[in-house]
């Protein structure tokens, strides 16, 4: 997900997917340099729904402080996706992955979620995880004390308005770790770990679903948390490539939750 240069934004998506996007993608994760931020909304007012019952962050006393895998032991594995683009794309993969018996994690970003309130609902009516991707997407390490915690406030709050819940993971944006100062303020916010990854799709790229499909699998296994992205619909078309050969290899994708269980 994460690289040095940050991919421009595309307003529209390869016809050969089968899918219209419904306005700009969001970029992907960059490790280094300022990304230009976007000025913040206004606050969303509290979503009319009834909210929901979502689970809350946990601690695994057999896991680091910074996740990049699960167990090793298990023919699991965790495909983490960063929440943010078209809801139509977003909900064709989540579909997808229903389809296919797959539950996966979305860390969403706090302003898809001002401009998209339903989406928390439809991650975890699915029986998905739904964690924290920052607030507004800007490269969480580089920032002060400060603004690196209301970059994580912000979207733990509107998670717990929408879901009464911060979510279960924290991801950091822009980077495939967090800083140690990020690290201690994601704890001092509510959750225990960190959640990054092992496996890097590079779907936000652009670069074809075969590419991804054999990205993904040359790399995954027993444990592995794999990242990817909504908002491109190369990632929908190559995931039941993936969710096929994983079946394959006797590999099951389930929450982050549950791999770490």
């Amino acid at each position: 997900m994460d690289r040095v240069t940050t991919t421009d934004r595309r307003t529209a998506l390869r016809a050969g997917a089968g899918l219209v996007a419904g306005g700009a993608l969001a970029a992907g994760c960059a490790t280094t340099g300022p990304a230009a931020a976007p000025a913040a909304p206004a606050r969303a007012p509290a979503a009319k729904a009834t909210p929901l019952t979502a689970p809350a962050p946990r601690a695994f006393p057999r896991q680091p402080a910074q996740i990049t895998h699960g167990p090793r032991d298990r023919p699991r594995i965790a495909l983490t996706f960063h929440g943010q683009g078209d809801p139509k794309i977003a909900t064709a993969l989540l579909t997808e992955a229903e389809k296919h018996g797959a539950r996966v994690t979305v860390l969403a970003v706090g302003t898809w979620l001002d401009t998209h309130p339903e989406m928390a609902r439809r991650i975890l009516d699915g029986g998905h995880d739904l964690g924290n991707h920052t607030q507004r997407h800007i490269a969480v390490n580089t920032l002060s004390e400060a603004d690196a915690l209301a970059e994580i406030t912000g979207c733990a709050d509107r998670l717990k308005r929408l879901t009464g819940s911060i979510g279960t993971w924290f991801r950091p944006s822009r980077a495939p770790a967090a800083s140690p100062l990020v690290q201690r303020l994601a704890h001092r916010v509510g959750y225990p770990h960190v959640l990054s990854y092992g496996v890097d799709s590079l779907d936000f790229t652009e670069p074809g679903a075969p590419a991804i499909t054999r990205k993904v699998l040359a790399e995954v296994r027993d444990g592995s948390v794999v990242s990817m992205h909504f908002g491109y619909a190369d990632t929908v078309a190559a995931l039941p490539a993936v969710l096929q050969e994983l079946d394959r290899r006797g590999l099951r994708a389930v929450t982050t939750t549950e791999l770490l269980s």
